[in-house]
């Protein structure tokens, strides 16, 4: 009687074993799923610490909060290296899409508009939107024109029926930014010339 009790208890204590190596088994291949690049690693939170050229990206879910290391940070997100560990930091304003840091954006959201690292729903005042870049582009205020220019044809006033003439205009305030987009500066019309010269020239 005592044999087979003793056979019972072990074969309950081989199978609670078998259990807790499963458990053990399931438990490390998740957490080598999860740190994956990790020099330090939890098993609840994930990475820790990361090697040297990984980035480590850090996201909350309720209360919780896990870790993971990455080769790139993701939309919304910078890279920022440092002495102990590389982070990946959040773009400070929700409708950045890609920032060179936390209040520099690079790249807006759908339905925004970069101008001079910020997003904006429509383009400030003295800008246009660009629709393929989706970038606020400065443009020039010019001013009046100016008057026309005497009617010449290869340099000369005279001898010829047609020739033209021009008028410009001067963009109004502080010189324009470098790639701002102005109207026509200047233009061009063709005008009647007087056929002969005065004195035969």
């Amino acid at each position: 009687m005592l044999w087979i009790i003793f056979m019972l208890l072990l074969f309950i204590s081989s199978m609670e074993m078998l259990a807790q190596n499963r458990w053990k088994k399931q438990a490390s291949a998740g957490l080598l799923e999860n740190c994956t690049g990790c020099v330090l690693c939890s098993e609840d939170n994930g990475c820790i610490t990361c090697h040297h050229r990984l980035f480590l990206l850090i996201w909350r879910d309720g209360i919780r909060q896990y870790g993971m290391c990455v080769h790139t940070c993701p939309p919304g997100y910078f890279g920022v290296r440092g002495l102990e560990v590389n982070r990946c930091t959040k773009c400070r304003s929700p409708s950045c899409e890609s920032c060179f840091s936390r209040d520099f954006c690079m790249k807006c959201k759908d339905k925004f508009y970069l101008h001079k690292g910020q997003c904006f729903r429509q383009c400030p005042p003295s800008t246009a939107a660009q629709p393929g870049t989706r970038e606020c582009q400065e443009t020039c205020e010019p001013g009046p024109w100016g008057e026309w220019s005497a009617c010449t044809h290869e340099g000369r006033t005279c001898g010829c029926k047609w020739g033209l003439e021009t008028r410009v205009r001067e963009v109004a305030g502080a010189a324009k930014e470098e790639g701002a987009v102005c109207p026509a500066l200047l233009e061009t019309r063709r005008c009647r010339m007087r056929k002969h010269c005065p004195g035969g020239e």
